[in-house]
């Protein structure tokens, strides 16, 4: 970006401004896979806002593409509030480490993932802390740095399609994940309340001032069904989720309710166990980005 140069955009590859003093050429700063890594997709889960359900969205995703045969992985992009331990029931696991000769013939460090009883490999923080309770007080770009580091560290074996579950927001570490990573695609997590909107605005803005492409929408806390007549009840009032699709071109993929059964089976780490099918259309959006 130019110094003193109010009609900036910030972005060096769509600007005709030759003489500008902080231009730079187009410039690739993806961190490249360990030497001993393979993955071939990376989904990003995010949302302008904290508490939809994103964790939740990324275990049923990574669960329900796994039992259909493909491998997954989970990075744990949320450094300070890793919950993806506990829906698989791995909260206490460390994470093993160790030296390797590269292709280069040098030593280099690394770090395997955790599997969960399924076959995920999970990488998180809370795998490299001595308590799972400890804090991680740490500011953003130390933050973003892990981030940087268990997609660059880490030997993920073999990955057909690796989920990033991000923090909410547009901050740090979900720039770093765009920017870091080699995105395939997000799905943007919400909930029904009208004020979301704003939220997944921001959200689909961020992806598109990145060129990150957005595969759609899934809304969770849709609705209750009622375990009489089986009726969905709309607790948060009618959702606004087809308008803001259509508002912005996407699909809506899933409308997972809030379920009693659900609820308790992720807390008990048997997030695997979940065959409901509420993310089937988005699992098979996702399973085609291999077959195309």
């Amino acid at each position: 970006m130019a110094e003193n140069n109010e009609n900036c955009s910030s972005n060096c590859s769509k600007c005709g401004k030759e003489g500008c003093g902080e231009r730079k050429s187009a410039q690739d700063f993806r961190e490249k896979l360990h030497d001993g890594s393979s993955v071939k997709k990376v989904i990003a889960i995010v949302s302008g806002k904290g508490g939809v359900g994103k964790s939740l969205v990324t275990s049923l995703l990574a669960s329900h593409i796994q039992h259909d045969g493909y491998s997954c992985a989970i990075l744990d992009a949320d450094i300070t509030g890793p919950s993806i331990p506990t829906a698989f029931g791995v909260s206490q696991e460390k994470a093993e480490g160790g030296v390797m000769t590269a292709s280069d013939g040098s030593q280099v460090e690394f770090l395997k993932p955790v599997k969960s009883a399924g076959g995920i490999q999970l990488m998180s923080m809370n795998f490299l802390l001595q308590n799972e309770t400890d804090p991680v007080i740490w500011r953003g770009p130390v933050i973003s740095g892990a981030v940087r580091q268990f997609w660059t560290d880490v030997v993920w074996d073999n990955v057909d399609f690796m989920f990033v579950d991000c923090p909410p927001g547009t901050g740090d570490v979900p720039l770093t994940v765009f920017q870091s990573i080699p995105v395939d695609g997000i799905i943007v997590v919400s909930s029904p309340q009208q004020l979301v909107r704003v939220i997944v605005e921001k959200a689909v803005n961020m992806a598109n001032m990145m060129n990150v492409p957005i595969l759609g929408l899934i809304e969770n806390m849709s609705y209750v069904k009622c375990p009489d007549c089986e009726k969905e009840i709309k607790i948060f009032g009618e959702s606004n989720i087809e308008g803001i699709a259509k508002d912005f071109n996407l699909k809506v993929l899933s409308r997972i309710p809030v379920e009693q059964k659900m609820s308790v089976t992720v807390d008990n780490g048997e997030v695997e166990s979940l065959t409901e099918g509420y993310v089937d259309f988005a699992a098979t959006t996702i399973e085609s980005l291999l077959k195309k």
